[in-house]
């Protein structure tokens, strides 16, 4: 990789690194200060919440003002700022605390400062993303094969924190994860600073132009009702499948084992893109990938006592994640050129893993208390069929539309 991406792929190292180690240990931590398990939940909760605003008001100040890097910046120290009160306070509580100690306080600052924290990091990627696009535009569109090998890094970032963190927390307890957290955001503030500023021209003579007509257009507008349908079926994986394999009798080992899996898998695939994507369109990609994903969640709740299914389930996360997100990448620098591009990819965040996220969550709870663990994977693999028939309605219009 050339410098100037190489300062990107360290950007999603940094990031990803840190929302594995926040979204993997925070719950453990939370539960250390006191709260009950509907608190932390609804702090989980918060995330998805997030997800389905702040990333279009960072890319709307983006796409408007024309200052994405600095923004980047900007949202980064945010975090920081959060995180490192989220450390502060506890200490000022007195910690280890218990039941009787805990200040009435503490557990609502900490709520405001984790609401504060996704907030400000939910505008990292859409920017970034907007501000790579632009740097791998060419005139077939976006350079998959560059853009996979930028990407990865998020994913080695996410695996190799959780690793890590798990055997440092099992060395040093569970008060080093908020100093932990609050060092991987500086981290990511000093990774910021040090991204480019390439042909961004200031504040704009001349408004934006609005998204909404492109919002009216059917091949866009099925195009996100794919995105959402594939990756809430997806929502069942991240939220429940830990948890599924411990009813199941699985070790925390090979849990993590399969875990590492995926995320290898993905990793992989990012990695060699370049050599895939061009073989099918876009839109084939979509399909071929919520098929897969349908095959996938039905086989989890099918044979999820048999380990060799688990693992053929996970190794399928190079299509059904990483091959659908490199073909939503080049149909949001299609959809959305130029100025337009900041506010596609917040719409790609908000509404494919924001509300999917709020909506998957909370469903997926509803339905294991009613119907078991299994009957969340048949809804997630309902999901991806409907995704696949999103997604082909998304390819007819869009045929049209060129011709």
């Amino acid at each position: 990789m050339s410098p100037t991406l190489s300062r990107f792929g360290l950007l999603w190292f940094t990031y990803f690194a840190g929302i594995g180690l926040f979204n993997t240990y925070a719950p453990l931590w939370f539960k250390a200060l006191g709260m009950s398990t509907i608190t932390i939940g609804a702090i989980s909760a918060l995330q998805a919440f997030t997800r389905m605003f702040a990333p279009y008001g960072w890319s709307w100040a983006a796409d408007h003002g024309g200052h994405g890097v600095a923004l980047i910046r900007l949202a980064t120290g945010g975090a920081l700022g959060c995180a490192a009160l989220l450390w502060l306070l506890p200490l000022l509580a007195a910690w280890p605390p218990t039941a009787a100690a805990v200040a009435p306080w503490l557990v609502p600052a900490v709520v405001v400062l984790v609401a504060g924290l996704f907030i400000a990091n939910g505008g990292v990627v859409p920017l970034a993303e907007a501000a790579l696009s632009q740097l791998l535009i060419t005139p077939q569109g976006v350079d998959t094969g560059r853009y996979g090998r930028v990407r990865m890094w998020g994913s080695i970032g996410f695996i190799v924190s959780v690793t890590a963190a798990g055997f440092a927390l099992q060395a040093l307890g569970l008060p080093a994860w908020p100093p932990a957290v609050a060092a991987l955001n500086l981290a990511l503030v000093l990774t910021a600073w040090r991204l480019p500023v390439v042909g961004e021209p200031g504040r704009h003579a001349e408004p934006a132009p609005p998204v909404w007509p492109l919002l009216k257009r059917p091949e866009v507008a099925w195009f996100y009702a794919s995105v959402f349908c594939t990756v809430l079926a997806h929502v069942s994986l991240y939220a429940f499948l830990s948890l599924y394999l411990d009813a199941l009798g699985y070790g925390k080992a090979a849990v993590g084992g399969l875990w590492a899996v995926a995320v290898t898998c993905e990793i992989a695939f990012f990695y060699t893109q370049g050599q895939w994507l061009h073989r099918m369109s876009p839109h084939g990609w979509l399909k071929a990938s919520s098929a897969v994903a349908a095959l996938r969640f039905a086989a989890v709740a099918l044979g999820g006592q048999w380990a060799v299914v688990l693992v053929l389930a996970q190794a399928s996360h190079a299509i059904t994640f990483a091959a659908q997100h490199g073909a939503c990448i080049t149909l949001l620098a299609r959809y959305f050129p130029g100025r337009l591009r900041g506010r596609g990819q917040a719409l790609y965040t908000a509404l494919g893993y924001g509300l999917s996220g709020l909506v998957g969550g909370l469903g997926g709870g509803w339905l294991i208390e009613h119907a078991g663990y299994a009957a969340v994977f048949w809804a997630a693999a309902a999901s991806a069929l409907l995704g696949w028939a999103c997604a082909h309605r998304a390819e007819r219009a869009d045929t049209a539309a060129r011709a």
